[in-house]
């Protein structure tokens, strides 16, 4: 079996870049160069969108950044022992520390487990002493091999019985997002801490090493259950009725004793907080610790949610509209609806289309008529289900699982009542509450398995569909009216406004909260389908574009001395990144420069808003940015918006760097990776 590290993927006391983008960057070359993976592109890309979860800093100078990517070809390690220290968003400081973990999306039991182990090691102070006083790449790969050289990890100690004790007993389940690294760290820390502290902690690793389930007597037995989990908790369901305490799995690893001490002290409160009865499963262990954050992180869930219905429709409706298109030039072939005139692509003609035909009935040239019909009425069925799912994953947020069902139907009734997105957010919200409301009291034994299925379900609906129904959804309907007439009457500088605000919205955050609000606020609108919804969903589409267009443009060919390597290959993959409509392509440039990337950002995405409002460009298509062209109105002049936008923010931008902050007019320097082979550019 290939070894996890060599020492060509060993840098000792090396300057890598100040932040731990470029540190990430630098160790995924290594990893390329020694063949452990096939792209660097790639795995930087994997890597970052793991750390943009979790800040994978720990305590005592420890970072460990790590992802599965499928460019990686075998499991490796990539060390570093960085001079200045880089912050890793550590909750004591910067790591001089850095464990770059790799695997392939589909990694080998065995693999996993060795990386576990090394996981589990760096809890060890002897460990960590022991990499800071290595002197060669020799010296760090012979610690390696010796912390992870045992056969692989024998099931969890929480998996065996264990008789009665005189010690507080509590279990706990830890998860991450990769399920490599963070799993078990926090298992030994949560372990050692309650061993500290006089308790028994049995713990269930639900890692890529596998899983052995908690003993369903220690569950019994236990007073409290500690939750440090990024995933879902597999069969949560075996836990219902006992005190909990949940966090992020960092926390685990950062602050054991606090979670230890809270979970002691719940197993003696009567009023602590519960896990549901009934066995949902968390959408997410994060919770808020404000009603702000948790409204944010509630509504962001839905949103997410119900994307990829509209996204689906939406573009299957563009199809639609596409082939019908391109039937009616085919030899002047049009189809007549009895009593509805002309059409290609309306909502009468695909359901009489599809009434009347299969594909065998028509000539060659209606054909696509016929599959025009075909893909827009698909789409529209999906979009139908768009307020459902945002009702049904709002709900799901706050209440788990028992949610999903209520939400749906409240976000049916808020369809058909015509309160739509507006009725889709109170329902959802309604339903969750009710749902949590219901399934909070400890049950019965013998009850809990019908409170998901039948109890929380049906009481949730009762409460939350009845009350839109016979109290809310006349006056939501009424508002949602008055909000899509008041869009429909835009004109002149009030839809530029809009365009303008668009625009800023999108551009401020790349992907974040209020880039999503905008989003889902486009894409909730074209259900309704008026010029007005679809001149908003060009303009969110647009200004979306901008900013990895704007630093592509800025780093790649105006101003290629003002920015890194790391910075220019990030451009390179902007311009792709850009014309699909990914904002995230400029979260590089953002992070690392943000004083001067944001502003630059925002005014180009404020004039492609404006332009696109201004020229009443719509689109059928919530994604797929350039590639969608068929399904914009005025594709040229919608692309020559997006242009200039980007071009504004790539000037603005070179302007800032050249003239306005610290190292304005000075060259970046390259930050160079010192291996034992040779130094190599990151």
């Amino acid at each position: 079996m290939p070894a996890l590290i060599t020492r060509e993927l060993v840098a000792l006391d090396a300057d890598l870049g100040p932040d731990r983008s470029q540190v990430i960057r630098a160790l995924a070359t290594l990893v390329v160069r020694a063949g452990r993976a096939t792209e660097v592109e790639s795995l930087y890309a994997d890597a970052w969108a793991r750390e943009q979860k979790t800040d994978t800093g720990l305590g005592g100078g420890i970072a460990i950044p790590h992802c599965r990517s499928a460019s990686v070809t075998e499991p490796t390690l990539a060390f570093a022992r960085v001079a200045p220290k880089v912050d890793f968003g550590g909750f004591d400081g910067p790591a001089d520390i850095v464990f770059m973990i790799a695997a392939p999306a589909g990694g080998d039991e065995l693999h996993l487990q060795l990386l576990a182990k090394l996981a589990r090691s760096l809890v060890d102070e002897d460990f960590v002493a022991a990499l800071r006083s290595a002197t060669t790449p020799e010296e760090i790969v012979a610690l390696v091999e010796r912390a992870t050289s045992d056969e692989p990890a024998a099931a969890p100690a929480a998996a065996a019985p264990a008789g009665p004790s005189d010690l507080p007993l509590l279990v706990g389940v830890t998860s991450c997002a990769t399920g490599i690294a963070h799993t078990y760290m926090a298992a030994d820390a949560l372990t050692n801490a309650a061993r500290r502290l006089g308790a028994e902690l049995h713990i269930e690793t639900q890692g890529s090493a596998g899983m052995t389930p908690l003993d369903p007597a220690l569950i019994e037995r236990a007073g409290a259950v500690i939750f440090a989990n990024d995933v879902d908790v597999r069969d949560r369901g075996r836990f219902a009725g006992k005190p909990v305490v949940q966090a992020p799995v960092k926390r685990g690893i950062d602050h054991p004793e606090d979670m230890v001490q809270e979970a002691l002290a719940a197993a003696k409160d009567p009023n602590a907080q519960r896990v549901q009865g009934g066995g949902a499963a968390a959408p997410s262990a994060a919770r808020a610790t404000s009603p702000g954050a948790e409204i944010k992180r509630i509504l962001l869930t839905g949103v997410s949610y119900m994307i990829p219905f509209v996204a689906g429709g939406g573009l299957l409706i563009a199809v639609g509209f596409l082939l019908a298109g391109i039937g009616s030039g085919i030899d002047g072939y049009r189809i007549v609806l009895p009593g509805a005139g002309d059409s290609t692509g309306g909502a009468a003609y695909n359901d009489w289309a599809l009434q009347n035909f299969t594909l065998f009935d028509l000539p060659p040239q209606g054909l696509f008529f016929y599959l025009g019909a075909a893909a827009a009425k698909i789409g529209q069925l999906s979009l139908g289900f768009l307020v459902p799912a945002l009702a049904g994953y709002i709900a799901y947020a706050i209440a788990d699982r028992p949610g999903i069902a209520p939400g749906f139907v409240v976000g049916a009734v808020s369809g058909y009542l015509g309160a739509g997105f507006i009725g889709g957010i109170v329902g959802g919200l309604l339903a969750g509450y009710a749902a949590k409301l219901i399934g909070t009291p400890t049950v019965p034994r013998w009850l809990r398995g019908l409170m998901p299925v039948v109890i929380i379900p049906l009481g949730a609906s009762i409460i939350a569909s009845g009350l839109m129904l016979l109290v809310l959804g006349g006056p939501i309907a009424a508002l949602t009216k008055g909000l899509n007439d008041a869009l429909t009457g835009l004109s002149g500088s009030a839809a530029i406004g809009l365009g303008v605000i668009l625009g800023l919205m999108m551009c401020f955050d790349l992907g974040g909260p209020i880039n999503k609000v905008a989003y889902a606020f486009a894409v909730a609108g074209l259900a309704g389908g008026t010029t007005a919804n679809l001149q908003i969903m060009a303009t969110v589409m647009a200004a979306g574009m901008v900013p990895p267009l704007g630093m592509a443009l800025a780093s790649t060919v105006l101003y290629r001395k003002g920015f890194s390597q790391v910075e220019r290959e990030n451009g390179a993959a902007a311009w792709l990144l850009g014309l699909s409509f990914i904002s995230e392509g400029a979260i590089p440039f953002a992070a690392a420069d943000p004083l001067r990337v944001i502003p630059a950002n925002l005014v180009g995405g404020a004039i492609t808003g404006a332009l696109t409002m201004a020229f009443g460009i719509t689109s059928r298509a919530p994604h797929g940015g350039a590639f969608v062209f068929f399904a914009i109105d005025n594709p040229v002049v919608w692309l020559l918006s997006i242009a200039i936008g980007a071009a504004v923010t790539a000037f603005v931008l070179v302007g800032l760097k050249r003239f306005v902050g610290p190292r304005a007019g000075r060259r970046v320097q390259e930050p160079a990776i010192a291996t034992s082979a040779q130094p190599v550019a990151a």
